[in-house]
This record gives C-alpha cells, sequence and structure tokens, in this order.
C-alpha cells in the first residue's frame, strides 16, 4: 500500500545531501584514501526475482528501490569513479530458475555481487550456487538458511524468529493470549512455525490454532480459514505473503473477526487487500517509508522521486537499502572491484549506521541488520508505526 507524501517532507539534494551519497561514491573515497579506479567500463550487480508471478509486486518494489539507489551513487561518481549496472533476471518465482539466473551471472565476470534475491527456496538455490560471490540482503527471514555455513551471504532483514517473537510479545501486552497461526507447509511456514512455539513459550502461552496452506503459492486457503474461524482466536498470526489477501477474504467470508497480524512478507500484498487491510498489524524490518525523521527514508524518498517515482513503500525502501550495503560493501573494497575484494568488503562493515538502520557484520557473523517494529494499517488505510 502506498500513501502519498507531501513534496515539501522529501529532502532535497542538497549539497549536504550530495555529499552524504558521494560517501559511497568517488570524492569520499578519495578523501579516505582510496586510489580512483583504471576501470572504463561498467561494473554490474545481478539481480534475481519474480517479475512476472504471485511474488511480482515484492520483487518490482525491491528493484525501483535499488534502481533508484544505484541511479543515485552514479550520478555521484560512482564507486571510486566506476559506474555501477543493475542487471535484473526474472525467476517467476521458480527455485530452479532462480539457480539458473545466478549461474548465468556468475559466468559474467563484469558482476560483481547479487543483491536481494526474493523467497525461501529460491535464496537456497542462489547462495549455494555461487559461493565466490557475494549475495547481499536476501528477502527471507528463515532461520535454517541462516545456520548454514555461507560466508557468501550478507543478511540485511531480521530474521523471522525476531519477527514473530515481536509480533507475539505486541499480542501479549494487548492482552491478547489467544493467539492462532496460519502458514504454508514448507521451508517458510515451518520457519514461521517454529519460531511461534518458541515465542509462545517464552511468553507463557499455548496456541488457540495452527492451520496451514499447502505452499507458499496455494490458494488453497479455504480449509486454513475455517479452522482458524471455529476457533476463535483472539488475534491470528499471518505467516502468508502474496497468498495473504486470498486467505484474510476467505478468514471473513467464514465468519471471523480476529484481529489479524502480519509478518513483513505479508506488507507487500497490503494493497491488494483493500478494505481488508484496515486494522492490519504486521512487522516492519525497515523503517516506515513515511518516516522522515530517518535520514536513509529521507534519501530514499529523494532519489525514488528523482527516479520519476513518487510512491514509496515498505519494499523499495527495503532494496534501496540492500543497495546501499552492497555499495559501502563495494567502496571498502578498495582500488580494485573483484568478486572476492567486495566479500571482503562487506565483511568488514561493523556498526554501520545508514542513516538510523544499523548494519554490522565482521568475520564471522552475517546477520547484520536487526531493525524490527511493528505498523497498523489505519481507518483511512494510511499506514501508522
Amino acid at each position: 500500500m502506498t500513501v502519498p507524501v507531501p513534496r515539501e517532507s522529501i529532502a532535497p539534494l542538497s549539497t549536504s545531501r550530495r555529499r552524504a551519497l558521494t560517501g559511497l561514491a568517488a570524492t569520499a573515497a578519495a578523501g579516505l584514501g582510496f586510489p580512483a579506479l583504471a576501470q572504463n567500463r561498467p561494473v554490474r550487480v545481478g539481480t534475481t526475482f519474480d517479475n512476472s508471478s504471485v511474488e511480482k509486486a515484492n520483487g518490482q518494489g525491491l528493484y525501483q528501490g535499488s534502481s533508484a539507489f544505484f541511479a543515485a551513487l552514479n550520478k555521484a561518481g560512482g564507486i571510486n569513479g566506476t559506474k555501477v549496472e543493475l542487471v535484473m533476471a526474472d525467476d517467476t518465482f521458480k527455485p530452479e530458475v532462480a539457480k539458473a539466473n545466478a549461474l548465468a551471472f556468475e559466468k559474467d565476470s563484469s558482476v560483481l555481487a547479487l543483491v536481494h534475491p526474493l523467497g525461501t527456496r529460491q535464496t537456497a538455490e542462489v547462495m549455494d550456487a555461487v559461493p565466490g560471490m557475494a549475495v547481499v540482503g536476501p528477502i527471507t527471514g528463515t532461520i535454517a538458511l541462516r545456520k548454514k555455513n555461507s560466508p557468501n551471504t550478507f543478511w540485511v532483514r531480521a530474521n523471522y524468529d525476531q519477527e514473530v517473537d515481536k509480533l507475539v510479545s505486541t499480542a501479549a501486552v494487548l492482552g491478547q493470549s489467544r493467539i492462532g497461526l496460519v502458514h504454508s507447509n514448507d521451508p517458510l511456514g515451518q520457519s514461521v512455525l517454529a519460531a511461534f512455539k518458541a515465542a509462545l513459550a517464552k511468553a507463557k502461552l499455548e496456541p488457540a490454532v495452527i492451520a496451514t496452506t499447502p505452499n507458499t503459492t496455494s490458494m488453497e486457503v479455504g480449509p486454513a480459514a475455517e479452522a482458524i474461524a471455529k476457533a476463535k482466536p483472539q488475534v491470528v498470526v499471518v505467516g502468508l505473503a502474496g497468498t495473504a489477501p486470498v486467505f484474510l477474504k476467505a478468514l471473513r467470508e467464514a465468519g471471523n473477526s480476529s484481529s489479524a497480524y502480519g509478518l513483513s512478507i505479508t506488507a507487500s500484498a497490503l494493497s491488494a487487500m483493500g478494505d481488508l487491510a484496515r486494522g492490519l498489524g504486521f512487522v516492519i524490518v525497515v523503517p516506515s517509508p513515511y518516516s522522515t525523521k530517518f535520514e536513509i527514508v529521507r534519501r530514499y524518498q529523494a532519489d525514488m522521486v528523482a527516479s520519476g517515482i513518487k510512491e514509496f513503500s515498505l519494499t523499495s525502501l527495503e532494496g534501496y537499502i540492500n543497495a546501499a550495503v552492497l555499495a559501502e560493501g563495494m567502496r571498502r573494497a578498495g582500488g580494485s572491484l573483484t568478486r572476492a575484494s567486495v566479500m571482503s568488503g562487506l565483511a568488514s562493515i561493523e556498526s554501520f549506521d545508514l542513516g538510523g538502520v544499523k548494519i554490522n557484520y565482521g568475520r564471522s557473523n552475517r546477520e547484520g541488520g536487526q531493525f524490527v517494529d511493528v505498523a497498523v494499517i489505519g481507518s483511512r488505510g494510511q499506514m501508522l508505526s
């Protein structure tokens, strides 16, 4: 869901704004002692995501945000004078296609890294397929993937354990003790289920009801909606993404009026929910894209408008932040941009403040971001956080 933002709330590309951006580009790099690159041709960043199927809204939002960042970066001089091109490949939300796309990028020596692959199974294929390339900001919070020994993968968003814990603790504070869950019966859903059980145990609660849908993309949500409606929980945690609107419609048609809390992946489907989104609470793993108290949001808004996009969203802000993290790793790579130097540059990021969002990696840590909050859709469709 997008909300128009007054132009006067958007930070202009002032001298200070340009100076901040070029901290990721040529002038600041020179000031830090990095020599200018002798490369004349642009370097490339690859991205594979769903651009034509059930997660199309997520994919396009991510691409809008990362494209806006790199466009602004290039306008400010690129990385040490070298421009950065973002190259997209549509995987139609199929893991095997995501893998093939990643392998194709690997064969292109000009592609230095990959950014924000979309989906749990898709990310699993991509991170394993290209161990010699950095994969920055996968769009999944699945814990199992983060426990793998994958030094090439740099996580930016919080994990599902943190998300579900935030939702359960918020419900408990509001006096809602009968909490249910709907999740997909696949790796994504199993991760959400494990997080849900752990969060309830921490709060000393028992699940009111747990229902499943066949998989991430299945529209067969009727049985799950009926099970939730029959149990009448005070609140249901919706562990679904693109199929969340269909589930909520079925839940309301089944006569259930329980409060609904969504994961961050649910937010991409807000616009498709229409009036069903009113009152919906959900996790955000980046600041509100309308909250100009964050420097990173002010820069994002300015760069989105400069790229011709006046509607802001959580998804595009996440794509923007992922691109900013990758650019910082590229800047830290020094005078020679290679796949290995970019990975080393990313690994050297510790306590780095993007402008309200802190990233902290290091030699052994790859879970860089910890930002987690809860937002609500108000009665007029606006995001409240």
